[in-house]
């Protein structure tokens, strides 16, 4: 009989060392694919069903939000993880969502939606993790592609429909960004425009949308140098089903964490082909890894440190490592022997959230500027009292806690489930000396 493992719920854990990570856990659906699946369920203004959608607290407030703008989301009794997103009446005022919408950054995923039964979209500046400028220049030239006009002012931006373009949309991004790919393609799903959008980009997140809209008829090529969408001629009535992807993220975070703990222990619930960068620099550094279709295996106990110099280049590139790999692999590679060069340039200021903590826990590691920095390991690390800025500093402080001297307290979890409803006791279920601390 399987015991239930309760959940750590608290806003400060503390962290121990201890017997290497064991056994198997299953990820929850991926919030960075949940959130354009939400939009883009909303987007086409009719029911759609949502399987195995994240507890996230991301998540949530994008359900909340569209609650707010007129749509009606359900659960099946029982099922959390399964939302219908249903249409329904437009109750937004001219101002448009309010502050919940700034919290987090995905809220600029709804102005497709927002459009399409508004014909205009009020949103705030959006939030999330501060971890850098990520600007909405982007998303705006995408809008004013399809003939949109856009407004900014000191509480926000507003995107108003403009004249349609006839004939295809055709733009080219100055760069891949994932959440100006997704608006382009949610834009010419209400519009019903075909589209032609060049160096887009083709992370699993992006093709999860691309895929569930080639299901409902579209005609969608997805290539490196150009990503082409046509709408079809007729949509059947029946209600869509997807399914959110397993987290590749959670799934790279615990595979460090039984690394660094010299465990073995299998993490289902994650398509392999996802974590293959992640796999590859584990390998590197001399850690039996097996990806499986549905799963991944970390062989902890027969690592061999290869001593090998690993870079960890966050990049946008397709089949490249990315940026949220980078914290807990940073956290991994501290205790491995080698001198390691990690950088994201994606995010200019991650790192400085995250490298002076674990400096805090005694790491020696040179900045060599805002995006790259350089150590050399294997460093043990002692425990302190450290704080999750953002979501992935706070995974990288746990992976790090597992193996410093003495006792880690991470405060600020909060930031950790906003992308991840119990990341912690995840770690718990597989033997990690982890417990609330009370204030």
């Amino acid at each position: 009989m399987s015991t239930r493992v309760p959940a750590v719920t608290a806003q400060v854990i503390a962290i121990r060392p201890g017997r290497p990570l064991a056994g198997a856990v299953t990820v929850d659906g991926s919030k960075n694919a949940a959130l354009p699946l939400v939009a883009a369920a909303a987007a086409l203004l009719r029911p759609v069903r949502l399987d195995n959608v994240p507890a996230s607290s991301d998540v949530q407030t994008l359900l909340d939000l569209l609650g707010q703008a007129g749509w009606n989301t359900t659960h099946p009794a029982g099922d959390s993880h399964t939302v219908l997103v249903l249409p329904g009446e437009a109750t937004l005022t001219p101002d448009g969502l309010g502050e919940a919408a700034s919290s987090i950054r995905a809220s600029y995923y709804l102005v497709p939606a927002l459009i399409a039964l508004y014909g205009r979209a009020r949103l705030p500046w959006p939030g999330g993790c501060r971890i850098g400028d990520r600007g909405m220049e982007q998303h705006f030239k995408v809008y004013e592609a399809f003939g949109d006009r856009v407004r900014v002012d000191d509480r926000g931006y507003v995107v108003e429909a403009g004249k349609s373009v006839p004939g295809t949309v055709s733009l080219v991004l100055p760069f891949r960004s994932r959440g100006a790919t997704i608006a382009a393609v949610l834009r010419a799903v209400v519009a019903g425009t075909p589209l032609r959008l060049g160096q887009p980009n083709l992370s699993p997140e992006v093709l999860g949308v691309v895929n569930v809209l080639t299901a409902l008829g579209y005609e969608c090529r997805a290539g490196e140098r150009v990503l082409t969408l046509v709408p079809p001629d007729s949509v059947s009535e029946d209600v869509p089903v997807w399914k959110v992807p397993g987290d590749k993220i959670e799934a790279g975070t615990l595979a460090c964490a039984v690394a660094a703990t010299g465990g073995t222990a299998r993490i289902e619930g994650v398509h392999g082909p996802d974590v293959a960068p992640l796999v590859s620099a584990l390998h590197r550094m001399g850690v039996p890894t097996t990806d499986e279709a549905e799963a991944l295996v970390i062989h902890g106990r027969n690592t061999q440190p290869t001593g090998r110099p690993l870079r960890a280049m966050a990049t946008l590139a397709p089949g490249g490592l990315d940026a949220d790999f980078e914290p807990p692999l940073l956290g991994l590679a501290l205790g491995f022997p080698g001198t390691h060069l990690f950088s994201d340039p994606i995010n200019p200021g991650r790192h400085s959230n995250l490298v002076p903590q674990l400096v805090r826990m005694g790491g020696e590691i040179t900045e060599l500027s805002s995006t790259e920095c350089r150590f050399t390991g294997p460093q043990r690390l002692t425990g302190a009292g450290v704080e999750a800025t953002d979501i992935r500093t706070g995974s990288a402080l746990m992976v790090a806690g597992l193996t410093a001297r003495g006792v880690t307290t991470l405060g600020r979890v909060d930031q950790i489930r906003r992308g991840h409803a119990d990341l912690p006791g995840k770690l718990l279920a597989l033997g990690a000396d982890i417990c609330e601390v009370t204030p």
